[in-house]
């Protein structure tokens, strides 16, 4: 959700915050502030709504000075997106500054007993009680004769905060000092020379320092020139491993690309090779998972596996269903984890819960694998950033190495979490011995080809979906057809669509047709049809030949179809209006091709439309409250 960068060290502040939080603008925002301290005024501040460029003309209009600082993005949770609702959050002395990305959810009964002590409010959002919180708390100290540190008043501050927050605080009363405490939505540290810094997402200083500290629910870091102090929200202090970043900064650049999206979905072949580089063997056809804390024993008792996921990772999750049934014989429930813990679900010593997660921040997973837990169940994660919450808390985690993905809509971040789900389902067959040795050579073989049969796919196919998205970019609706193992997949294309050109689409299980969606076909509605087919496999042919029903349905309301077919199928040009082939794949792996075109028209449809790729509106990339 929102962003975070601060800064204390020997630099200009305000360069070094502004590009964080221009790295950090995929994250989602509709406002901007900065307030630097430590310069000839005090403490400073400049705000502005909408984008970073307006935040940029203000400061062109009225310089900002100092010497260390913080800023923020904000997304509106409460309070309109406007200049005066817009963070950096001051105290009624205007000396003290808090950023805050979350939710306080018992903000007014903190607000009404703020004001009946005298404390003037001036925006509408629940930020403000923070920093009048920790006003009163030093200005308590003083009435007492006891001067508090900054910190103490933060950590006193923090503890009558019901909700969820990554905070940071500045003032102008504690010089070259930022004060930070997270719990919940997430914050790192990063560790330079001299220098440090706080952030809500890696990318935000990874230009400045691959070693950071990932604060863990409960911590309060304090920074200043000299290092990072840990502690937690009672004072006592804490140990945190730092973490060193692999990514290379230039990752998350556009690298020549016109948007972050169409660069993210070209290094899909890279991020599923990455995925599954050291995690099989062709020779032998073994599975090595050595980030698993999981015995196999447990794996070969278990009853069943739970996954819990939102979004993108829920439709990778569905996937999974299939590929880890078909493979391990071993029953797996799907659930959207914002549901998870609000229907009683059953979990117990002898399930596994699986957490799937790009960032390994989103709130409402991060709750449903404390659920797992408390009934007694392991947890396992998929999870793309090392250090995460979800992936600290698993007893067992496959990361994704996807790198980082900048724009909000998943892509390449979901075709890595297929390829851990296969890998994961390959091992699970393997430990409850369902699988011989020659079908799992001959499936890691058909793995290892699937890079390279997605970087052919994006070359053959992007002149096509160009050339669809002129057809189709004016139509108001959508509609995408799956069976089986491909239902996720039009699920995943509808929601790739809807979320970046803001065209209404809906996936939908191809067998349920006649069950209502029949009435919604006439000439104006394009439906995409997951048509492929694997010969060797008889399931797949019952459902390609299904398809092609499916397919006459609509043709015959004059229905326009859009058709993602397995090369050289020839008889299905001669039924549908424009057919997208991709390569040969067995039946589990076809998931990780068909996606590919479904993101590219999307793609190409939202350029058409005029809408902002990498940023759509009302949306986050990482959903970090409920």
């Amino acid at each position: 959700m929102c962003g975070i960068v601060g800064y204390v060290g020997s630099k200009d502040p305000l360069p070094v915050i502004l590009e964080g939080l221009r790295r950090l603008e995929y994250r989602g925002y509709d406002s901007a502030g900065i307030a630097l301290a430590g310069g000839q005024n005090g403490l400073e501040l400049r705000r502005a709504a909408g984008k970073l460029k307006n935040l940029e003309q203000e400061l062109a209009a009225h310089p900002l000075t100092g010497t260390y600082g913080i800023g923020h993005t904000r997304w509106a949770t409460h309070g309109r997106p406007t200049e005066e609702n817009a963070h950096p959050h001051r105290d009624c002395t205007g000396r003290l500054v808090v950023v805050h990305n979350g939710i306080v959810e018992n903000y007014l009964e903190l607000k009404h007993r703020l004001q009946a002590d005298g404390h003037n409010f001036v925006t509408e959002t629940d930020t403000e009680v923070i920093a009048h919180l920790i006003e009163a708390e030093l200005a308590g100290g003083r009435k007492t004769g006891q001067e508090l540190a900054l910190e103490d008043a933060v950590r006193r501050g923090v503890r009558q905060l019901t909700g969820a927050f990554a905070i940071g605080v500045v003032s102008a009363d504690y010089p070259q000092r930022i004060v930070a405490a997270r719990m919940g939505p997430p914050a790192v540290i990063g560790l330079g020379d001299g220098e440090y810094f706080m952030a809500s997402d890696v990318p935000g200083i990874l230009h400045h320092t691959r070693n950071l500290y990932f604060l863990a629910d409960g911590d309060m870091a304090v920074l200043t020139p000299d290092g990072v102090m840990l502690t937690d929200f009672d004072g006592q202090p804490v140990t945190r491993e730092a973490q060193t970043i692999r990514w290379d900064p230039i990752q998350a650049e556009k690298g020549g690309y016109k948007h972050f999206m169409l660069k993210e979905i070209y290094e899909q072949g890279r991020a599923i090779r990455d995925t599954t580089l050291g995690r099989v063997s062709v020779e032998s056809g073994q599975v090595f998972l050595d980030e698993m804390h999981i015995p196999p024993a447990e794996f070969r008792d278990a009853t069943r596996i739970n996954i819990a996921a939102c979004g993108t990772s829920w439709h990778a999750g569905l996937t999974g269903k299939y590929m880890i049934e078909s493979l391990a014989r071993m029953p797996v429930e799907v659930d959207y984890a914002s549901e998870y813990r609000y229907r009683d679900p059953i979990a117990d010593p002898k399930s596994i819960g699986l957490l799937i997660t790009q960032s390994g921040e989103t709130a409402d997973t991060i709750a449903a694998q404390r659920e797992i837990a408390a009934k007694g169940s392991r947890t396992l994660a998929i999870c793309n950033v090392v250090g995460a919450a979800i992936a600290r808390e698993a007893d067992g985690v496959i990361y994704t190495h996807a790198g980082p993905e900048i724009g909000v809509a998943s892509t390449k971040a979901f075709t890595a979490q297929l390829t851990a789900l296969f890998i994961l389902a390959l091992y699970l067959a393997q430990q409850r011995g369902a699988i011989d040795k020659a079908r799992s050579v001959a499936l890691i073989e058909e793995l290892n080809k699937v890079p390279a049969k997605v970087d052919l796919l994006l070359k053959e196919c992007a002149a096509a979906c160009e050339a669809l998205a002129k057809i189709y970019a004016t139509a108001s609706d959508f509609l995408f057809l799956g069976r089986g193992i491909h239902y996720p997949i039009a699920l995943e294309g509808a929601l790739k669509l809807k979320e970046i050109s803001y065209i209404h689409a809906e996936g939908y299980p191809a067998g349920e047709m006649k069950h209502g969606p029949n009435a919604l076909i006439d000439e104006s509605l394009p439906v995409v049809v997951i048509a492929t087919k694997d010969p060797a496999s008889a399931e797949s042919k019952l459902r390609y030949e299904k398809a092609l029903s499916n397919i006459q349905e609509v043709t015959a309301r004059a229905g326009k179809v859009i058709a993602i077919a397995t090369e050289g199928d020839e008889h299905l040009h001669q039924l549908v209006d424009h057919v997208i082939p991709v390569p040969h794949a067995p039946e589990l792996l076809l998931p990780l091709l068909e996606v590919v075109p479904l993101q590219l028209l999307a793609y190409h449809i939202a350029v058409r439309r005029g809408c902002d790729v990498d940023q759509p509106r009302n949306l986050a990339k990482s959903v970090t409250v409920e």
